[in-house]
Parts: structure tokens; sequence; C-alpha cells
């Protein structure tokens, strides 16, 4: 080995090999591959290249480091004021020079693919695989305005083979000299920003992993830190967003508003007949849905104190129809069979052709089916049934439920059409999930007396907390309505037909004759009545139907794992859910709310290139199940209208809940399925 070359160790990737003496452990990292982080390129500003340069025996590698392996701080280090202080025990990777053979540990904060984990959304596992980086350069001091041509250009993009001498240039020529960037081209948008940037300025950079090309997206004057990107799930109800550092996957700012849509219809199919009835209604939704990511977007880089031109990306998911209406698509083919999608590939769009001001890029996620949309792929992302041995059902429980089963040999997915009773809708009393709305409830089994708990008080009603405080009671949202049918059911006022019993009426006062049913007294002026059953049993047989129907093209009886997803997925008690029949029989610790797994599913697309890739490819191999044409979805239907089931077994619900006795005789209806597990 020559004398002027000594060799450096990365842990923890353990890559290896000799640099020249005099090397920055930041050049070294880069020419072997080693994963160390910098937006300044070497210039002591950034503070992201933090290492821990070991010292003693180092046996694996027969190497003993001394002090004076490498240099003593120099005014690179001792002149730092970065964003990020430097930690006790570590030096900038740009500022530590190396004169012997050294171990230099590159730690977590420091990788650009960092590992991320957040409670609250499910991202574990995540790598941090960023598409966009931050690049500072320095360009030449004594730079003029040159030409007037990055103006007057009209292509949305220049590539880098048709520069000359301009700002366009010189950044090309920096990012390929000092970062090994090639093939360069620049986003129309971001050209008129760049002599207000020049000549020390930061740019982002787009990656295509496909092609290998890259594209300058934006442009700052000076050195800057941080670029964001937003991932928003368009669901038919609510719209949901997180903004996140692409660069160290912190999720920034989280907020979430009304779907403005709702004024054209409460579920997907009304939107689409009012599109179908009025001329120009497609332009309508699709302006209502706009200028509400516009108004999401700009809430959340305000909640997290920053301006438009720090974001870099937008990922979108939804719902079929919500996708068509975002890109401005008619969806009125997918208002019959046969239910076809305009695209189900992904969407890469610029901001402008969502309404956005121009600057980032935008990501639409793929679709499965006519009617399960990117935001199921998103869910799948999120929950990886596809990496796993176990059995698993996924549920995303809303006006459309979109629903997945199976493991990593095979996924079916289908959709339902339940109906807003789940959110309030269509119950006499319901309401959506605001203050004061009755979220539990509890009867008890001889007195029939009910308590209560409601959104925004902690008491139940009868605590003495609850009547100090004298709540006001204004409804009941999705939750408390499950959770009271299945109470009833439990406790013999409703039977398994579905049918609040008159017999029920002696045994309590708040069970009373309405015309020719009977309704129960849940609270002074909260009623449920005979209609309100019926509306929940639809809503709940066609979800079920659903669920059927794919454990019954993948021959199952039973399934190993249920996740709940949705904003009201995430407040369902399994134990109710179950009772009603909502899902099939699973060991109760088995059932778990996830939330919103479509917009954790969003994230994890937007601050990964590869779970992006893994997204793409997993919905190529899902089985699409249509409902709405399947023969076999009526009967299953008709049987799931009992309480729980007209004939399914529940031995793992009996463990935990005493379930009347059926009503009627529970005959089995159909074919039955075949007995296997684990082979989805």
């Amino acid at each position: 080995m020559p004398l002027s070359e000594h060799r450096i160790v990365f842990t923890p990737s353990g890559l290896q090999g000799t640099v020249a003496e005099g090397a920055t452990v930041l050049e070294a990292a880069r020419a072997l591959g080693v994963d160390l982080d910098s937006v300044c390129g070497g210039r002591g500003i950034c503070g992201r290249c933090q290492v821990i340069v070991g010292q003693g025996e180092f046996p694996k590698w027969a190497i003993t480091a001394a002090a004076d392996d490498v240099s003593a701080p120099d005014s690179v280090e001792l002149d730092y004021r970065g964003a990020r202080p430097l930690k006790p025990g570590q030096r900038l990777g740009c500022g530590v020079r190396v004169l012997g053979d050294v171990v230099v540990d590159v730690p977590p904060g420091s990788q650009i693919h960092k590992q991320v984990v957040r409670k609250g959304v499910n991202l574990d596992g995540l790598v941090v695989d960023p598409r966009i980086t931050l690049h500072f350069l320095e360009l030449d001091d004594a730079l003029q305005p040159v030409g007037g041509e990055s103006a007057s250009r009209s292509a949305p993009d220049i590539a880098a083979d048709e520069a000359g001498d301009s700002i366009t240039a010189r950044i090309i020529d920096r990012l390929e000299r000092e970062w090994g960037i090639n093939k360069v081209g620049f986003a129309f948008s971001v050209l008129p920003r760049l002599h207000a940037a020049a000549p020390n300025l930061t740019v982002a950079v787009r990656r295509h992993p496909d092609t290998g090309r890259h594209q300058v997206i934006q442009a700052w004057p000076g050195f800057v830190d941080q670029v964001v990107g937003a991932a928003i799930d368009i669901g038919s109800t609510t719209v949901a967003g997180h903004l996140c550092d692409l660069t160290t996957g912190s999720i920034l700012a989280s907020t979430g508003r009304m779907n403005p849509q709702i004024r054209f219809g409460e579920d997907l199919m009304s939107r689409v007949s009012y599109v179908m009835m009025n001329p120009g209604g497609n332009r309508e939704l699709t302006a209502a849905i706009r200028d509400a990511l516009a108004e999401l977007v700009a809430q959340l880089l305000d909640r997290a104190g920053l301006d438009y031109t720090a974001l870099a990306d937008v990922v979108l998911v939804g719902n079929p129809i919500m996708q068509h209406l975002a890109l401005g698509i008619d969806p009125t083919p997918l208002g019959q069979a046969p239910f076809t999608l305009a695209t189900d590939r992904s969407v890469y769009a610029r901001a402008e052709d969502f309404d956005l001001e121009p600057g980032p890029s935008v990501y639409f996620g793929p679709c499965i089916a006519g009617h399960v949309g990117a935001d199921t792929a998103a869910a799948i992302l999120a929950e990886k049934p596809h990496r796993g041995e176990a059995v698993q059902l996924v549920v995303d429980v809303g006006t459309n439920a979109e629903i997945v089963l199976g493991n990593r040999d095979r996924l079916l997915a289908a959709s339902s059409p339940t109906g807003p009773a789940f959110e309030g809708a269509q119950i006499s009393a319901g309401q959506r999930a605001t203050i004061g709305a009755i979220e539990r409830v509890r009867i008890d089994r001889d007195s029939l007396e009910p308590r209560f708990k409601i959104i925004g008080h902690d008491a139940w009603s009868d605590e003495s907390g609850f009547r100090t405080d004298n709540p006001k009671v204004t409804g009941i949202c999705g939750s408390g309505i499950i959770e009271v049918i299945s109470e009833l059911f439990l406790s013999g006022v409703i039977d398994t037909q579905g049918v609040i019993t008159g017999a029920a009426a002696a045994r309590t006062h708040r069970v009373e004759a309405d015309q020719r049913t009977y309704r129960y007294r849940l609270a002074d002026g909260i009623w449920i009545t005979q209609g309100d059953v019926r509306a929940i049993q639809l809503a709940k047989a066609a979800l079920r139907a659903g669920i059927d129907l794919l454990m019954e093209r993948a021959g199952l009886d039973t399934v190993d794992e249920i996740r709940l997803a949705g904003a009201f997925g995430a407040h369902i008690d399994p134990v109710h859910a179950m009772v009603l029949g909502l899902i099939p029989d699973c060991d109760v610790d088995a059932v778990r709310a996830v939330g919103n797994s479509a917009g954790s599913g969003a994230i994890r697309a937007l601050l990964s290139v590869g779970e992006r890739r893994e997204m793409e490819e997993v919905v190529g191999s899902v089985t699409k199940i249509e409902t709405a044409t399947e023969p076999r979805f009526q009967e299953l239907f008709v049987a799931a209208l009992a309480f729980p089931h007209l004939h399914a077994p529940n031995p793992s619900l009996a463990k935990v809940v005493a379930l009347p006795e059926p009503t009627s005789p529970a005959a089995p209806t159909g074919r039955s399925r075949r007995r296997r597990r684990h082979s989805a």
C-alpha cells in the first residue's frame, strides 16, 4: 500500500477502502458509496455529516486507531454555527481529514436513508429514501445576468445539452463536479427564480429512479436546509393531510377538513349522479376539491411556519371517483358496469395541473379497480399484508367500504356500497363525530338502563361529573350507533333479525310503540328507531357480503388478523363490530384499529422511492372482485342481514360475550366454503 494512502472502514455499513492522505471523511464516504448526508457539499454549513471517529483496537478489521490518525478540529469545525449543533463525541465529516487507518461510525441521524418510527401514524420500518435532495452551490462570484434565454423558453423542461454559458449551465457543472449528479434538466417553473437566487444558492433536485435523470425543481438564495412534501388522502367525507420533512421524515403538521363535494351528494354515487344530470357538474366537483387541496396545503404550511417555496412534492391518494374528479376526468363511466377507469396507473403531474401554485410535483397513486382506488393501495402499503404469512383482512369502513384480504401468497380486493349510515347519516338522531355526539354506549342486561359517553367529555352519563357539568347531548355518531344496536341485541331488545321486539316494552319504559314498530329511548330526545336498525343492517350486510365474497373466492372460513382502517374504523369497538356481524369471527386480540392507513401509506410513498415502487408493484398483483356484478353478492348480502350472521359460526366471539339464542331458524343458505387457512 503506498504511504500516501490510508485504510478507512465505515460502520454500520461495513464499507471500506483506501483514500489519499488528507482526504476528508465526507470525500471518502462519497468515493465508497457510504450513506452520509450533506446539503452544503463539505462547506461546514449544514451539520448533516456528523460522524464518530473511533479510537483503539478494532480486531475485526485489524486496525489500531489513535487520535492523531485524523486531523485536529480546524476552522471549519471550530467556527461551525449551523442549525444542527455538534453532538458530544461527534465531528463534521467534511472537517475531519484522514491521516492514518481509521474506523468511522455514521450515526442514524447522519444517514440519508433514515429509519423512521412515528407514534400515531404507522411508519414502522420505513426507511427514508428521498426522491428530492438539497444541494448548496457557490457559482462564480463574478456571475452577471446572462441573455434572456431561460425566460424565453416555452418548453417545460431544458436538458443539459441545450444549455450554454448560463446559470443553468453553471448549476449543471457544479452538480456534476461536486455531487456526481448528471443528466440534469430544469423544471420550467424554476427558471424565473434563478437570477434572484444566484450566485450562492440551494437547489432541490428530483431524481427519476427509472431513467437516471435529474431535474432541478426549486432554487433559493443562500443556504436552505429544509424541503417538505405533503401527503393527502382525499376521502369522500374528509380530506386529511400531513406535511413532512423530506430529508428527516419528520411529520411537521397534520390537519383535515370536510370534503366540500358533500354539498353535491353524501355518497360517491350521488355525486356521479349529479354529474350525469347537470351539464358541467364534473367541473364544479373538480373545482371544489382543488380549492380544498389548495386550502389544506396552505394550512399545513402555515402550521409549520413555512413558505410555499419550501414545498417540493405532493402525494395524493383517494378512491377512483375522487381520483377522476381531482384529475379533472369525467367520473360517469364509474357509475355503471363495467366501471371502467380512465387509468389504473400512478399519475405524475405538475402543481399547476391541480390549480396549485407552480413549483412542487404531484403524484397520484395507482388505482386497483373501478371502485378500489389509490387509498386502498396506500392502505396495503401501510399494513403490508403482502409481506406476511398470516391471512390479514383490511377493512376501510366508510360510505364506500374497501376490503383487502390475503397474505404474501395472494391478495384480493373489493369494495362494498355501505352508504353513509356508519357516519351518522340516515339515522334519526345521527350526526358526525363532533362535540356532544354519543360515542360509547352500555346497556344493563337486566334493567335495560343505558349509560353513555359523549365526544368532548370524559365522564359516563351515570357519573356525577357528567351531571354536574351538564353537557349538551346533540345526537349519536357512527361508533355510538354501532354500540347501542349491539348492546340492544345482547340485551334482548333487538332479535336476530334486527327487530325491536314488543316484548321488551314489558321490561322497560324506554321501549315504546312507534306506529307499527317500536323504538328505544337512549337519552332525552335521542331515540333508536326501527328505521335506524334497518339502516345499520343494510350497511353492515353490504360490507359483510363483500368480505364473505372475498373469503369464498380465497377458500377461507377464518382469518388470522383484522385491521379496521379509516377515521370511523379507528373508533369501532372490535367486540361490538363482531356482535353485529360487521366483520367475521376472529380472536378479539387480533382485531386492531389502525386509523387512517391510507394516509400512512401516502406518507410512505412521499418519503421513500422504494415504498412508492412497492405500492405500484403490489397493486399489479391484486385480484380484483367487482361486487356489483357478482351474482353471489346478493345471496351473501341476505345472509349477512341477521345479527351476527344467518349461519356463520362465532366461536371466538362466544368466548367474550353471551350471544342470545337465534329467534328464527338459521339454516345455511348457498354454497359452503372450503376449510383452509394460510393459503390466501
